[in-house]
């Protein structure tokens, strides 16, 4: 009777300890992702020069290839998510979310050993191309499965705060990656920095990706993907588009407001590079503190209630955020309260963001869908923003440009979670 009722407790503790296994494993490569795509928004000033800047080029326009090329891993997303998504519905999350972040990982590296432009010429910015490209692709199917695997081993009444983990690891891999950048731009000089210190933050991935190979290995399915498969699941067009409208907001503002603002501070406000990785920590410090509890809200009051309060907020304070750090005259503590705020309604909408768009789709389309769903919506809206911002800004010579992005991508958003009645699921 003693070795049964030990047995009995050590399933028991197994069975409490797996949705905790699977929110690290999860989580881990969502934060490898976004270091790296965090780390080259924060030094596309520095990729500029070295790939994409001919001896006699103009800066901007090197600035405004880097970002082509940041475009570029987006647009490989909804092809990784469509691959890799039917993978994971068909085969299951584990395998595949090992492989996508084994690929990140090699590409991510790899980039920090790169010959630069002086030294390979015009075959430099095509490797680093063909790098992201890699990068898109493995990203596109990180997505879907690290969400269908966080809501779906959830327990009861807990799938916002579990999918907002997702989004969490999100702001810890945009704060890592400042983090790293303002360390190194505080221990190195400019001319090292420039030289070579610029490679460290992406040769650090690989210990990175070991461990998050490691808790992925050591998981297994979630109990959904585990039943009985229905036949002919497929998801329409129709619930694809309206899932990427709704998180359209999401997407656009945060990376405007977490990625792009640096860059957009040095060459448009004139901030210096500290100062502008300055401000962008506390925008990111800010989305990471709302995360969490936005996705704890959305289990108890619905998740487009929470998303709708963010994306109408930001149509509405963009233009005078903006405004607050465009104005020289305006207290630095006000001004960092408000890239503290700009990140927090960003937070609003990625806390219930990953629950919603997993409850949209039933769970053997659950990767493909929600993956797909969120792949264009970044690849249009996330990967073209500092491609857009910065040319439009040069074009145009109006600061505001960010401003009017970010709250018309929101009030997209704001029309698609009002398309359908409200339900108890979201």
């Amino acid at each position: 009777m003693n070795l049964v009722h030990e047995d009995r407790e050590d399933r028991a503790a197994t069975g409490r300890s797996r949705p905790l296994r699977a929110l690290a494993a999860g989580s881990a490569g969502n934060f490898i992702e976004w270091y790296e795509f965090g780390v080259y928004g924060y030094v596309a000033t520095t990729v500029a020069e070295r790939f994409f800047t001919p001896e006699g080029g103009s800066a901007v326009e090197g600035l405004v290839r880097t970002y082509a090329s940041f475009g570029l891993a987006f647009f490989f997303r909804p092809l990784g998510a469509a691959l890799f998504g039917r993978l994971a519905d068909r085969l299951g999350r584990r395998p595949v979310l090992m492989l996508v972040v084994a690929l990140m990982t090699g590409a991510t590296a790899l980039i920090g050993l790169l010959p630069t432009y002086a030294r390979a010429g015009a075959l430099a910015p095509w490797l680093l191309t063909f790098l992201r490209a890699v990068q898109g692709l493995s990203a596109g199917g990180e997505f879907g499965g690290a969400v269908a695997m966080l809501t779906e081993y959830a327990p009861p009444g807990r799938r916002g705060l579990y999918g907002a983990w997702q989004s969490f690891t999100v702001a810890l891999g945009l704060l890592g990656g400042v983090g790293v950048a303002v360390g190194l731009s505080g221990l190195l000089t400019a001319d090292e920095f420039a030289s070579w210190g610029w490679r460290l933050p992406f040769l650090l991935a690989l210990p990175l990706g070991g461990l998050a190979l490691w808790l992925r290995a050591g998981l297994d399915e979630t109990p959904e993907f585990r039943e009985p498969a229905v036949a002919n699941v497929r998801v329409s067009a129709g619930a694809i588009a309206l899932a990427a409208g709704r998180v359209t907001g999401w997407s656009a503002a945060g990376y405007t407001f977490l990625v792009v603002l640096p860059s957009y501070l040095q060459t448009t406000l004139h901030t210096g590079f500290r100062a502008a990785l300055l401000a962008t920590a506390l925008a990111n410090v800010g989305f990471a503190a709302a995360i969490l509890p936005a996705g704890l809200l959305s289990d108890r009051v619905g998740r487009r209630p929470v998303m709708l309060a963010g994306a109408g907020l930001v149509v509405l304070l963009a233009l005078p955020l903006l405004g607050l750090l465009q104005d020289a005259g305006t207290p630095r503590a006000v001004q960092g309260a408000a890239l503290c705020g700009a990140g927090a309604l960003v937070g609003l909408m990625a806390g219930p963001g990953p629950a919603l768009l997993a409850e949209m789709f039933p769970a053997r389309a659950r990767c493909t869908g929600l993956g797909l769903a969120y792949a264009l919506s970044n690849a249009v809206f996330s990967g073209c923003a500092g491609l857009i911002i910065t040319e439009a800004v040069r074009r145009t010579g109006d600061p505001d440009v960010p401003g009017y992005y970010a709250a018309a991508a929101c009030a997209v958003s704001v029309l698609a979670l009002l398309a359908r009645p409200k339900r108890k699921a979201g």
